[in-house]
């Protein structure tokens, strides 16, 4: 951001603008008070992580790292603890080491995690029945309960979801560097329900292979105790910054830089129903330091990207974007390589990201919305096609998944089928990839990867 727009740019500003997605809140003193109290305590992230996931980001646009950023499509309270939390940690790092041991790069660490509590919606109300109530809208803002007193927007949830992201990071950390990542233990990172599956086993297989690297490097004389690259990861969490309350209130100065930097999160991401430029969470976004994701949709143009790039990068820093695009299968190769072309002529080098979730959800035949394990894969392949074909770097995944053994998306190894989505259908709003599926991906895409790095 140029230092004008800095002096300009204050943390409240976004108020005076269009905000959508926003809930209307009964008591606006209560939700004042609910931001005093955020806006006191400590914030969640810190200037040098932020500095830190630039760095790696930036090496991710020039084509010498891969960002991998995965997670809940919205975390829930009641879903809160341990086992969820080390879980999909756990199925991040397989994959990560998937990736990096085919294409030989470094892979980026990203959590759709310890924040990611508040969803989009299409319509404000949701009707059953005859009885027409607010929508859903993610732990942070409501209860997905279908009553008038769980729908009922409550300022006091800000808080809870502040305490949960704490505790998650707390654990998040623990985890990264607390011995759980060490190579040396890379065999105990499958899930029991994983372990004995074809892409459970392949891992062990793979895993077996990086025991056998480790134990020749220390047998010539590498002293692996000495190295942090194999105790420890760095991961960095990240979510939709769509409620501007919340994200107010945890902003921050950098009193060495004088800068303003979002706290509660390392990454922070615009969606495609918010990415509007006069809009209030484009105003918001363009003032901190975190790197910021976009999500392009298969309406956007080139002159969209090119307009929002202006206005979150005016100075083209080197990991400041990240290009998060979600077509669709069937829409991919066409949609995508305008964009492609736009940008690079412009001289652009933001980090491309590829969302193979959202533009593949669909209606099974027994009600279930749900996603397609090929169409998630086609759109991948369609996506480094188009990278390919332009000369551009195909820098990154973003999925929607967990560690759990749930049943929401249709295909795989596992061959689910309609008629299974119901045994252990549990998320609060889009389906996730289980663990099993992920790691299946995460096998098809390194052969790709690592063709494409080729």
């Amino acid at each position: 951001m140029t230092a004008a727009a800095h002096v300009n740019w204050q943390p409240a500003g976004w108020r005076d603008r269009p905000a959508l997605q926003i809930p209307a809140y009964g008591d606006p003193r209560a939700l004042a008070q609910v931001e005093q109290r955020l806006a006191s305590l400590p914030a969640l992230i810190f200037p040098g992580e932020i500095s830190q996931l630039r760095e790696r980001l930036a090496a991710v646009a020039r084509g010498e790292a891969f960002l991998l950023q995965g997670g809940d499509c919205a975390e829930s309270f009641e879903e809160f603890g341990h086992e969820p939390v080390e879980s999909t940690f756990r199925v991040i790092l397989q994959m990560a080491v998937v990736l990096t041991y085919a294409a030989a790069c470094p892979v980026v660490k990203v959590g759709r995690i310890a924040g990611q509590f508040a969803k989009p919606r299409s319509s404000d109300v949701e009707t059953i029945d005859g009885v027409t109530l607010p929508s859903y809208r993610g732990d942070i803002i409501n209860a997905s309960e279908f009553s008038p007193a769980a729908r009922h927007p409550d300022p006091a949830r800000l808080l809870t979801a502040y305490s949960h992201s704490a505790a998650t990071l707390n654990l998040l950390r623990a985890l990264a560097q607390g011995g759980f990542a060490d190579l040396h233990e890379v065999h105990r990172w499958t899930a029991d329900f994983v372990r004995s599956s074809p892409q459970g086993e392949r891992f062990e297989e793979l895993a077996e292979r990086i025991t056998q690297c480790l134990a020749f490097m220390e047998a010539c004389g590498f002293d692996a105790t000495r190295a942090p690259q194999l105790h420890a990861v760095e991961f960095y969490t990240s979510h939709e910054a769509l409620h501007l309350h919340y994200e107010e209130a945890l902003t921050r100065l950098d009193a060495r830089q004088q800068r303003w930097y979002g706290g509660s999160a390392h990454m922070l991401w615009l969606g495609e129903r918010t990415r509007k430029l006069s809009g209030a969470h484009v105003e918001y976004l363009r003032g901190v330091q975190n790197p910021i994701g976009v999500k392009l949709g298969p309406s956007a143009t080139g002159d969209d990207v090119l307009h929002l790039l202006d206005v979150l990068d005016p100075d083209q820093e080197p990991g400041r974007v990240v290009l998060i695009t979600r077509m669709g299968s069937d829409k991919v190769a066409e949609r995508l390589p305008p964009l492609l072309q736009a940008v690079s002529r412009a001289g652009r080098t933001p980090v491309w990201c590829c969302d193979p979730m959202h533009g593949n959800t669909v209606s099974s035949s027994t009600g279930y919305k749900t996603r397609d394990f090929d169409r998630i894969l086609g759109e991948v392949r369609g996506f480094f096609a188009a990278h390919a074909q332009q000369g551009t770097h195909p820098g990154g995944l973003h999925f929607e998944m967990t560690g759990q053994d749930v049943t929401e998306c249709r295909g795989g190894a596992q061959a689910l089928t309609d008629e299974g989505l119901s045994s252990r259908y549990r998320t609060a709003c889009d389906p996730r990839l289980n663990g099993s599926q992920s790691l299946e991906l995460a096998f098809l895409i390194a052969d790709v990867l690592k063709r494409s790095r080729a």
